[in-house]
């Protein structure tokens, strides 16, 4: 059937208010050093994925993402202004070869300039406004090369490339020499030495090479003082070396009556004037590779910008020292000390620095945001509440049963929570992950909840684990979102449950931790029996926290992990969907498979977590389950283009009820002609949903019946809807479980090419017209995800997480994960639609 004509919907809806409005956005950096830039309008940007996002460290939230890109963001860079005013220029580089200028545009940034010539990732980017309407912009890649571009409003041209042969340029960085307008720019690279380059007659000439580094250079960067540049580069031999590059002024006397030690200096000239470049300082104190350095931005003191002269460092020793010289001697020393302890983690990619200098930031190899801010009371530095999120696919997510927090798993190998939070003296809500309760050795597959604090997890291997909160869990989580401490636990009894968990050094199961375990041994044994391995190599690194806000990185790497409790084997690949029933007293499980005897469903019971029953009928991986809402219906779609239905009989009084065949579609009776991704079920239980890659939705029922789907006997399941096309290869839907004012079924389809796209539904005798659907809503450019969306699912209540009020009927919440690292959380007025 051909597409719908959905067109005067999709124009009616484009001129009324946007329908979803996003709530949150969990992310967190790249890999790469170059990727965070602070600026001075106080937002913080970073590339995550594809995307360039703007996160605001005051809010803790995330309040713009910028898509263009088509690989990863390498690299990211404010475009500063002379007079420290919020920057409206933003550059990014990334692994499409591509540099992207943005510029702020009614309140909005947008890419204003392409600059497309390298021909391999762009791994550092620096700019500078060279009139109003005109940037100098300088990026390195892979390709040995670093470009110099001129970018004005809308057009980009590349000005001059310069090739390093067989080397690479980790880091650039661009200046104006003192006392003039002439542009320079400095480069750091592989073969440990600092390159300059000034611009003589329009073109970019070598004026000379600083050597001193013993290894890569990793970070270059320039700073303007008191009509001098000084120049600061850091690099894989630990050390941090910082140049003065000044105008040397009338001749200075040879004889002097005190013999001065004096640094060597080198002189050059440009267009007649000279200048000199001598080395300040060479800083020791990393103990490993130093990644980032950073300047503290310039502030404004009266009429004039001040530069202060302090320098943040960050080092893959997992440390960030703030150095600067000491008011009386003029001696480099480090001022301040930050850092982040326990987990098998490595260290810190970049530092930057708030435009008031009371803030510190660093970006951790596992994309982690590390936030510091000085206490003006005592000058002390304290951590701070930070944005969080995957660094890498998210595969799959779901809302515990009562709708107050997202679990959700990804390719990065871990398991994270994440529940609303209101800050003391603030009405505005904003989400934060509050656990990571798995750790794992394995990319992470499937999940499904199995009651309110208890799931089950799958990842690449053969085995799913079952864990369940610790006692410590459901105490912070009871702080954090305000709620009593015996409604969470209901009936269960607090005393049997563990203290928390850890993971032994070689294990991969988490241990649980029993208040008895955390005792501390005395100090007269600690003498004694220090040889013994137990006391150097404890077993459970865990300690209790008391939490009333969202926990930092080290306690969510450390202190936050559930125990496992039970194993379940069975399956012969590695796991791919997760599915329980509404009552949580059955768990379907489905690996990976390409042949029928391992396409089998299994199902286990939650009580003794005993296999129950094994489900043959797909000959390929099943690749999503859905119990239906009255739990009587289990449905399975799989690789092999067809869906099957499997009907719970009448339980006997002393074994478990067991599913057999009730329906299928076979080869022969298949309406979609490629791998079914996603199904679910309406609220009611009379309808499902299929969507595949052939770009199809389908619902199916028991046509104009109106029951729920196995309650008509000799009543075969078939398509009740027209067949919906959406356009590009359906990846994930999920139907709402509140109903449209006009009694239609809202569904929310995930697309391939990162979009949500929201579709009104109603049961109608003509099929032929494709009137049965129509479309109200879809997500803009900027709320899409970039990549495969994995997984979408509506909040199990009505209402925003966190938000109380009669009100809160009128909307739900969508959750969505996507394969480039992002979950989002989408409000939607459904009284609007």
């Amino acid at each position: 059937m051909s597409a719908l004509n959905l067109h005067p919907v999709t124009q009616r809806w484009k001129m009324a208010a946007p329908v979803m409005d996003t709530c949150h956005v969990s992310c967190c950096a790249n890999r790469t050093p170059n990727v965070v830039s602070w600026g001075r309008g106080g937002l913080i940007a970073f590339g995550t994925c594809n995307s360039v996002s703007l996160y605001n460290p005051q809010e803790i939230r995330i309040v713009e993402v910028l898509n263009k890109h088509t690989g990863r963001v390498n690299a990211v860079q404010w475009v500063h202004k002379q007079d420290c005013s919020p920057e409206t220029q933003l550059v990014s580089g990334g692994s499409d070869n591509n540099v992207i200028v943005w510029e702020k545009q009614d309140g909005k940034f947008t890419a204003c300039a392409v600059c497309s010539g390298h021909s391999g990732p762009v791994c550092a980017v620096d700019a500078m406004s060279l009139s109003s309407s005109q940037l100098l912009v300088a990026s390195a890649s892979s390709d040995s090369t670093v470009k110099l571009w001129t970018c004005s409003s809308d057009t980009a041209e590349c000005l001059q490339t310069v090739s390093f042969g067989s080397g690479f340029m980790m880091d650039v960085s661009l200046a104006l020499l003192p006392g003039s307008r002439v542009p320079v720019l400095a480069c750091g690279g592989d073969d440990s030495r600092v390159h300059l380059y000034v611009q003589l007659n329009g073109q970019f000439q070598r004026l000379l090479t600083l050597p001193g580094h013993e290894d890569w250079v990793r970070c270059v960067e320039w700073a303007t003082k008191d009509g001098e540049l000084w120049l600061a580069s850091c690099s894989q031999d630990c050390l941090i070396r910082v140049w003065r590059l000044f105008a040397k002024t009338a001749t200075e006397p040879d004889q002097q009556t005190d013999a001065v030690i004096k640094m060597k200096e080198t002189v050059f000239q440009v267009s007649g004037d000279e200048f000199a470049v001598t080395l300040e300082t060479v800083l020791a104190g990393h103990e490993n590779w130093v990644y980032g350095i950073h300047w503290q931005p310039p502030c404004v003191k009266g009429d004039s910008v001040e530069q202060p002269l302090k320098l943040l460092s960050a080092s893959m020793d997992k440390t960030m020292i703030l150095w600067g010289p000491e008011e009386d001697s003029g001696m480099w020393v480090d001022l301040v000390r930050v850092g982040e302890v326990g987990g098998n983690t490595l260290g810190f990619y970049g530092c930057q620095m708030s435009p008031d200098g009371f803030m510190i930031l660093a970006h951790a190899f596992h994309g982690a945001l590390h936030l510091w801010h000085c206490d003006s009371n005592q000058g002390e530095w304290r951590p701070s509440v930070v944005i969080s999120g995957h660094f890498n696919a998210v595969q799959d997510l779901s809302w515990d049963p009562e709708g107050e927090f997202i679990i959700t798993v990804g390719s990065d190998q871990t398991t994270r929570l994440f529940t609303p939070w209101t800050r003391n003296g603030c009405s505005e809500i904003t989400w934060h992950e509050i656990s990571r309760p798995q750790i794992h050795g394995y990319d992470m597959q499937c999940l499904c909840m199995v009651g309110r604090f208890q799931f089950v997890s799958g990842a690449d291997e053969k085995v799913l684990r079952v864990f369940k909160a610790p006692r410590n869990f459901v105490e912070n989580f009871a702080n954090i979102s305000c709620t009593s401490l015996e409604k969470l636990l209901g009936c269960n009894d607090i005393a049997d449950l563990p203290e928390g968990a850890s993971t032994p050094a070689l294990g991969l199961s988490n241990k649980a931790v029993f208040q008895g375990d955390l005792t501390t041994p005395s100090s007269q044994q600690d003498s004694e029996d220090f040889s013994s391995l137990s006391v150097q190599y404890k077993e459970s690194y865990f300690q209790p926290l008391k939490l009333t806000e969202p926990p930092t990185e080290d306690d969510l790497l450390q202190n936050t992990l559930w125990p496992e409790v039970q194993k379940l084997y069975g399956h012969g690949f590695e796991m791919f969907c997760l599915a329980s029933d509404s009552e949580r007293t059955v768990v379907a499980s489905a690996c990976k498979a390409s042949k029928p005897e391992h396409a089998a469903i299994l199902l286990w019971s939650t009580t003794s977590w005993k296999q129950l029953q094994s489900l043959p009928c797909h000959s390929l991986t099943v690749t999503q389950m859905a119990f239906s809402p009255n739990g009587r219906l289990l449905l399975a779609v799989s690789r092999d283009r067809t869906w099957s239905l499997w009907r719970r009989g009448n339980p006997d009084s002393d074994s478990e009820a067991s599913f057999s065949l009730y329906s299928n579609t076979s080869k022969d009776t298949a309406v979609h002609t490629r791998i079914i991704w996603s199904c679910d079920w309406s609220s009611d239980s009379k309808y499902f949903v299929t969507s595949s890659r052939d770009k199809k939705i389908i619902i199916w029922g028991h046509c104009g019946s109106g029951v729920g789907v196995g309650e008509c006997e000799g009543e075969s399941v078939t398509p009740c809807s027209s067949v919906l096309d959406v356009g590009d290869s359906a990846t994930a839907v999920s139907v709402c479980p509140y109903l449209c004012s006009d009694q239609s079924y809202l569904l929310a389809v995930g697309l391939e090419n990162g979009k949500i796209v929201l579709y009104k539904w109603r049961p109608s005798e003509d099929l032929s017209s494709g009137a049965d659907w129509s479309r109200c809503g879809e997500t803009d450019a900027c709320q899409s995800h970039t990549l495969t969306l994995k997984r979408l699912h509506w909040r199990p209540r009505p209402g925003r997480a966190g938000h109380g009020g009669n009100e809160e009927r009128a909307w739900v919440q969508l959750a969505s994960a996507g394969a480039d690292h992002v979950v989002k959380i989408f409000n939607i007025k459904i009284s609007a639609l």
